[in-house]
């Protein structure tokens, strides 16, 4: 699906700029609409800052050009080697950070795949790794991730669970993106979900994006990026 995303300035030329400066492209790679202001100014606040608002969406073909880009990423194999050395890494670095913070052995599985490496924590004394909706989880595996890439010029991917929390978390995002998608239907207004991390912003997308009423977006910077649901 097109990537849209939505960026500020204190006029139109300078909210582009900043756009395609961002997302690395020229104005001819991109869909531009200028968006109104939320909110109408007043007598009491005419003098506040103006901020103008454009909606950025990427064309057809720079969308294609960079899905081949990640396909051609995808299609170079990591040798069994490295992926042997990154799971030995891993293993040696959960056996002490395991045993250092609850206090006594934990099981736990690491399976290497083709380009990744899985791992899962099955042992209920871990449950606090978990984190507030999987937070701790996410911080451990880019720990993890960069543990095992740091003798390696291929980035390998590193999938952590526990306890079989990220099915369950994938299970409740697609619940819930029907459900926003039948209430912005219903009530032909647009939707913004709080802030979410960039694997459950792609839950989100990857639900609607076949949904022939409803489009999304991403909107924000960082921790604050989030998904808006929206009549197309």
């Amino acid at each position: 699906m097109p990537e849209s995303r939505i960026f500020e300035g204190k006029t139109t030329n300078e909210a582009i700029e900043k756009g395609l400066k961002e997302l690395r492209v020229s104005k001819n790679d991109v869909e531009i609409k200028v968006l109104e202001n939320e909110e109408k100014r007043s007598f009491f606040n005419i003098l506040a800052p103006r901020v103008v608002k454009v909606e950025m969406t990427l064309k057809e073909n720079r969308v294609e050009r960079k899905n081949n880009v990640e396909k051609v990423k995808n299609e170079i194999k990591i040798d069994k080697d490295i992926l042997e050395n990154a799971s030995k890494e891993i293993r040696e670095f959960l056996d002490k950070f395991l045993e250092g913070t609850i206090k006594e052995k934990i099981d736990y599985s690491c399976e290497i795949g083709e380009d990744s490496i899985k791992i899962n924590i099955n042992d209920k004394k871990a449950d606090f790794l978990i984190g507030y909706r999987g937070e701790t989880m996410s911080s451990l595996q880019v720990l993890l991730t960069a543990i095992a890439t740091k003798k390696e010029s291929q980035k390998i991917r590193v999938e952590l669970d526990i306890l079989g929390y990220r099915e369950k978390r994938i299970k409740t995002l697609e619940e819930l993106a029907e459900k926003i998608a039948k209430t912005v239907v219903k009530t032909r207004k647009s939707i913004t979900l709080e802030p979410m991390t960039p694997y459950e912003r792609k839950i989100i997308h990857t639900k609607l994006q076949n949904n022939p009423k409803v489009k999304t977006i991403s909107i924000g910077e960082g921790m604050h990026r989030k998904v808006v649901v929206s009549l197309k």
